[in-house]
This record gives C-alpha cells, structure tokens and sequence, in this order.
C-alpha cells in the first residue's frame, strides 16, 4: 500500500527537501549509497572484488534538465573508467546508466542520449567491461531498446534491463533471449499504471519466473536481478533444467541489502554482482529502494524514531 505513495514522493520537490534535510537521513542513505565520488566508491569495489564478488557501478542522477548536465552525467561514467582501468579491475566491475540522466527526455533526447552513452561504452570496453542500459518507466523503453540494438552493433556485450511487473516484457524477453545478449531481469521500481503493468505482487511475481524461464531457456545471458529467496532458488532450479553451467548467468542484488547472502551464492561458486551507486543525486535512488521493499521504510524510520 505504502509504495506507490513512495514513488510519487521520489518525485516530490517538497519531500526532497524534509526528506535530505531530516538528521537521520544521510547514515540511512549510506547503507545503499556508499559514496558521493569515485574517491570514496573505489575502495568499496576494491573490498567486494577481494570478497570474490562482482560489482555493477551506477553513478546515480536522473530527470536532467539541460545538455551541459547531460555531458557532466557522460564525464562522470569516463572518470570511473579510466579509475577502474587503471587499478586493473575491468573484469570485476561494470556500468550500469540511466539513459535519462544522459539527455534521454530532453529535445532531440534518443539522439543526445545515444550520443553521451557511445563514448562510455567504448571506453568501457577498451579496459575490458561492458554497459548494461538500466529500464525507466515505460515511456523511455522503446527509445532504451533501440539505443541498446544500436551499441550493440559495435559493442555485442552492451546489456539492458526488463522489468517484470510490465505487460510488454515476455514479448520482450523472448526478442532478446538471443546468443550473445545480457538481459537482468527485475521486478520494477516505478510508479506505473494499471493499463501497462501488473499492480498486484504475487501476479508480478509469476511474471518474473515465466520471464526467468524464457531467459534461461534462451541462447544469452542472464543476470537475475532479486534479493527474494523464492525467487533466487526458482532461478537455481530454472538454470539446472536448463543444462547452464555457474558461469552461465549471474544473480545481482543492491549494495546494503542481504550482504550475507551475497557471499553465501559466491561461496557456492555463483558469479554475484553487487549493484552500487554513488553520487551527490541521491534521492530518487533512495526512496525507490524504500518503495521495493517495507523492510527498508521500516528501517528508516526505526532510525529516525531512535534519532529523535
């Protein structure tokens, strides 16, 4: 009941302002947003690498409003590269980007964007990792899908994200499931209508095994986005039926959630990504992760209750 309520917020001028300025908030944030620079992030990637785990970094920013923010978004992303390449750590850690904070919505937006996430791909791929296209809501999918079809023209390893809870994406997942594709599947952490997506979690829940299902059946990669146990063992059971091997497909989870479980599956010589952001833009980022999950929204307010 409460997350819709939350992604409207996200949006939210007004709780944007209590929300940051609230003294408990910024050690809430920490938990999910380790860092404001790539200063403070690498040695969280360094610790997680040495823990045998993998990383997907995301410099978090979104809704940009001009194309000077656009290219500081793009700079940003070539910054973390050449840090990550320099400290050899290009087959541990990938980019994920939100097509939106390159210019995706402003005028002329699939042509700006196309033109900023160009740049990190290829430098990307020069220190030996890749780019996965994040999914926004749906509005942005059709320009993200095309952008992705085009990078992976020159770039075949360029990923992209399907959110299960969208009526669209078992279409979709098939469209993709093809050899030499990396798809992380999702639940969805948007506020979308009923006219496009299911509402209720147990039918979003069936859709993401019939879409796990589709994916490991198919000739790519996928990349299982989901901290729920259920879930992971399904994805387990899906991949054996499959005939996958381990290094086959991947599970991926948020940094500061389920840690232990992070090295459980690693132990068990599953390859495991952990999706870390950083930046000053947190917001957004933030009062989604409250939106997934009530555990999270408890969390905070039991600190901010102990705070006050």
């Amino acid at each position: 009941m409460l997350g819709p309520a939350i992604l409207a917020a996200s949006r939210s001028d007004k709780m944007r302002r209590i929300v940051s300025a609230a003294p408990v908030t910024k050690p809430v944030v920490n938990r999910f947003i380790p860092g404001e620079t790539v200063d403070q992030v690498i040695p969280i990637v360094e610790d997680l690498t040495r823990k045998g785990l993998e990383v997907t970094l995301d410099v978090v920013g979104e809704d940009i409003t001009t194309v000077e923010q656009s290219h500081a978004a793009r700079d940003a992303y070539l910054e973390l590269i050449e840090r990550l390449g320099a400290l050899g750590l290009g087959d541990k850690a990938e980019m994920s980007v939100k097509l939106s904070m390159f210019g995706q919505a402003l005028p002329g937006g699939h042509e700006l964007a196309l033109a900023n996430v160009r740049p990190v791909v290829e430098a990307a791929a020069a220190i030996g990792t890749t780019v996965t296209l994040d999914a926004e809501d749906h509005t942005t999918l059709d320009s993200m899908f095309a952008i992705h079809e085009e990078l992976r023209r020159d770039f075949p390893q360029t990923g992209c994200v399907i959110q299960a809870y969208l009526f669209r994406t078992e279409a979709d997942a098939r469209r993709l499931a093809a050899a030499g594709s990396r798809v992380r599947i999702v639940k969805g952490a948007y506020k979308e209508p009923a006219e496009v997506a299911y509402q209720d979690k147990a039918e979003i829940d069936k859709a993401y095994v019939r879409i796990m299902k589709i994916l490991m059946e198919g000739e790519g990669y996928p990349m299982i986005g989901s901290h729920d146990p259920r879930l992971i063992a399904i994805a387990q059971e899906l991949a054996r039926a499959a005939g996958r091997k381990l290094d086959e497909y991947e599970f991926q989870m948020l940094y500061g959630i389920r840690g232990e479980e992070h090295l459980r599956l690693a132990a068990e010589g599953h390859r495991m990504r952990v999706y870390t952001a950083y930046g000053t833009d947190w917001y957004g980022y933030f009062m989604r992760r409250l939106a997934e999950k009530p555990a999270n929204l408890l969390f905070f307010l039991r600190s901010m209750i102990t705070k006050n």
